[in-house]
């Protein structure tokens, strides 16, 4: 049995208590910080000051990250800011069970998979003590000794009840008093309610009971940065694995897949060559679309193909330098200048692609799947960098992973501290945008209504657009627009006045002052709505 102190044992109540008033009925905003700082105070606290986690530089990242997302999410709320904070405790209390754990990835694993055997060491607090049934008939002597005065107490009681008015007349009050308190608690003590409160106390025991889980901190310490040449899966027992299977790899074999690696790069690199070329001639430099070109198909699909492209090429030298290749010293040399080509002309067409993305956003604005091109594409970047490492240097799938996971996460984090819906607003209604998909702008979240509002005025001699249920374009009426946007600030205004404390944000408050009547823009801004309906 895994020891807890009396810290742990004390706090963990506590936390589910908080857990309960910060998020029962209420959303992750102004909650969720005041909950990720509880449960990284109480971890940290308890965390001896000799302690190895310390040391660990994959530590102090995690723990930066958790903070500032869940700062984001307590000032925008925005999805990005509320996964990356989440995503970020986990992963630090995976560095917190496991502290020589390097890759990102097991350090979540770790993290989501140490609330099982933490809620298994809660339920051994609620275990029945031994001497239970002694106790039980202790309890029962004395209940049975009770059992007359209690007779003869309610006798008298209803004497005294029947002789005097007064004490009839109290006693009553204290019983409606008493039946009143046991509605009132009753009602609390829903049945979601109470499921929701056991919810919390097994997410806080998750997060305040670190129990080592040394599952994938095993595996890892078994992968190296490096691939090492070694003898392995022959017919010995000197190696890790032996194998005494039929040989199937012939001499010649190492010198086949060579030629056949050499060759795949040459065409490969021919083919990209051209297709580069007409890129750069194309798209690089004073492109123009024709009149009738379909701008939307040449970059939603031509944008995942040259993707897909990508990775397939990433996946190929992956495989091809996985092993003994990266020691065939007669042509190495040719088949890393060869693959280094290919890496750089795959550079130069995810450069392409984000070309591509920036037309199509110049011409129809921003969009959520657009800014995450732009993400993907500064992964892939990377991606191919982290290949030139395993080619050169040969450095291992393992290393791989561990530095594009590093990657992911602080991609992760950027989103998570962009207001982007508001900078999308703000780009989507500038003057040169004829056409506006003004439905997505209203589908938005609360924080983007004073910037809606205070460019109302805009609207006027637009094409507006909104996308139905069945995927097809509507035409939108600046009218129909101007009514559209009243409502969502009538309702954004009634949600806010009953909206909790926990539920805050500090961009929605923001948003509340703007439409307050005494804000300096508010009448300029009900003006411009007001315009915008006529």
């Amino acid at each position: 049995m895994f020891p807890l102190t009396l810290v742990q044992k004390l706090l963990l109540p506590v936390g589910a208590i908080l857990f309960d008033v910060l998020f029962w009925q209420e959303r992750a905003a102004l909650s969720l910080l005041l909950y990720t700082v509880f449960v990284v105070g109480a971890v940290l606290a308890g965390t001896p000051r000799h302690a190895a986690v310390w040391r660990s530089g994959y530590f102090w990242v995690s723990l930066l990250g958790t903070l500032f997302s869940a700062v984001m999410v307590a000032v925008y709320g925005s999805g990005a800011a509320r996964l990356a904070c989440v995503a970020s405790l986990a992963i630090w209390l995976g560095y917190m069970n496991q502290p020589h754990l390097k890759l990102v990835l097991f350090a979540l694993l770790t993290g989501l998979y140490n609330l099982f055997p933490a809620v298994e060491r809660m339920l051994q607090l609620l275990r029945v003590p031994a001497n239970m049934e002694s106790s039980l008939n202790r309890l029962w002597y004395y209940c049975r000794l009770l059992l007359l005065p209690l007779a003869a107490l309610g006798i008298f009681h209803v004497l005294f009840a029947v002789a005097n008015p007064r004490y009839s007349a109290l006693t009553n009050q204290l019983w409606t008093a008493l039946g009143e308190a046991l509605n009132v608690l009753f009602e609390q003590l829903s049945v979601p309610h109470l499921l929701f409160f056991l919810l919390g106390l097994v997410l806080t025991a998750g997060c305040l009971f670190i129990i080592p889980v040394h599952y994938l901190a095993d595996r890892e310490s078994r992968l190296g940065e490096f691939v090492l040449r070694q003898r392995n899966r022959v017919a010995s027992f000197a190696v890790r694995q032996p194998d005494f299977g039929t040989r199937t790899f012939r001499p010649l074999d190492l010198r086949k897949e060579y030629l056949m690696a050499l060759g795949l790069l040459a065409l490969v690199n021919l083919l990209l060559l051209v297709v580069n070329a007409i890129d750069i001639n194309w798209i690089w430099f004073g492109f123009h679309p024709a009149p009738g070109f379909d701008l939307t198909q040449f970059v939603h699909e031509g944008t995942y193909v040259l993707i897909l492209s990508i990775l397939v090429a990433m996946g190929i030298l992956l495989w091809f330098f996985r092993r003994n290749l990266n020691f065939y010293q007669p042509g190495l040399r040719a088949l890393r200048v060869g693959a280094t080509i290919w890496v750089l002309q795959n550079a130069v067409l995810a450069i392409s692609v984000a070309l591509r993305n920036y037309y199509y956003i110049q011409h129809s604005g921003l969009a959520y799947k657009r800014i995450g091109v732009y993400g993907f594409l500064l992964l892939t970047l990377f991606g191919l960098a982290t290949i030139l490492l395993k080619i050169w240097q040969r450095r291992s799938a393992y290393a791989l992973v561990r530095l594009n996971a590093l990657a992911a996460y602080a991609v992760l984090l950027l989103l998570a501290g962009g207001n982007w819906e508001i900078w999308m607003v703000r780009f989507n209604l500038q003057p040169r945008f004829q056409r506006v998909d003004y439905g997505f702008l209203l589908d938005m979240p609360d924080r983007v209504l004073p910037e809606l509002a205070l460019r109302a005025h805009t609207l006027a001699g637009r094409h507006l657009t909104t996308e139905d249920e069945y995927g097809k374009w509507q035409p939108m009426a600046p009218e129909t627009a101007g009514q559209l946007l009243t409502q969502r600030i009538q309702a954004f205004r009634a949600l806010e006045a009953r909206r909790h404390w926990p539920s805050c944000t500090w961009a929605d408050w923001q948003a509340a002052r703007f439409f307050e009547p005494q804000h300096p823009l508010t009448r300029q801004a009900q003006n411009h709505v007001a315009a915008s309906r006529f």
